[in-house]
């Protein structure tokens, strides 16, 4: 990949990445307390919407850059003809191995955040200090494999060969009918993430963690914070999208200028 577009790449998904998490993170703890297991009232309804913004806060920039940069480069590695058939392919394995490779990041960063989020008295770092000291490393990558499953599911619309409005309005309704669909498996996550060590949620396993909320909340459990999500991720789709392109165009176009 030419250094010029590696780092627009860098800045302009990181920029929309941080700017995403945090004008939209009252939905994002909303969404949060209504899927946990203490219930909405209990993980603290609408009081400390912001519990946790620093694990996102720091856990924004190098998320969404690590995305955008593993994007870019696989779809520049696996580079085919802009007509040929395979494009949606290269596309989607582009999509999934950015998922793959942002998670890393994202999943210690959302562990901490959840659990902020339902426990609004404790501090971010208190509760990162916590987990390290009763679970090590292990424990802040609980919910991987359900976490990368519901990203992949949903990242493989990503595509940045229109102008930046379409694909902001794209990405929003796309982003929208991806949330409702992968709600369930956002649920298992937050439940895995959020479980007691040593429990059987913790393991991990994400086919037990539907079936533990599907036994006791039925359908409405599999959906619990579908709205917050929905309205989330839409609205994120807008401006992510449209704020990535942007930035991305604005950068190739300085250095261009540039001597």
């Amino acid at each position: 990949m030419d250094r010029p577009g590696f780092t627009a790449s860098l800045v302009a998904g990181g920029v929309a990445g941080v700017s995403v998490d945090l004008i939209l993170f009252p939905l994002d703890t909303i969404k949060t307390r209504l899927q946990s297991p203490q219930g909405f009232n209990k993980a603290g309804g609408f009081h400390g919407i912001y519990a946790g913004v620093p694990s996102a806060a720091i856990g924004s920039f190098p998320n969404a850059a690590a995305f955008f940069i593993t994007y870019d480069y696989v779809k520049w590695f696996l580079h085919t003809d802009s007509s040929s058939h395979l494009m949606p392919v290269k596309h989607m394995l582009a999509a999934s191995a950015g998922e793959v490779v942002a998670c890393l990041i994202r999943v210690p960063s959302e562990v901490v955040k959840q659990r902020a989020q339902v426990s609004a008295s404790s501090r971010t770092f208190q509760i990162f200090s916590n987990i390290l000291y009763q679970e090590g490393i292990p424990g802040l990558y609980r919910g991987y494999k359900s976490t990368v499953l519901r990203e992949a599911l949903w990242s493989w619309r990503q595509d940045h060969v229109v102008e930046s409005w379409q694909s902001a309005v794209c990405g929003a309704f796309a982003g929208g009918f991806a949330a409702v669909v992968t709600t369930p498996l956002d649920v298992a996550k937050t439940r895995i993430m959020l479980a007691k060590a040593g429990s059987s949620t913790a393991g991990g396993n994400v086919l037990s963690a539907l079936h533990g909320v599907w036994r006791t909340q039925g359908l409405p459990g599999l959906f619990a914070g579908v709205f917050p999500r929905m309205a989330a991720i839409s609205l994120g789709g807008f401006i992510f999208l449209g704020a990535y392109d942007q930035t991305h165009s604005m950068l190739l176009e300085l250095g261009r200028e540039s001597p």
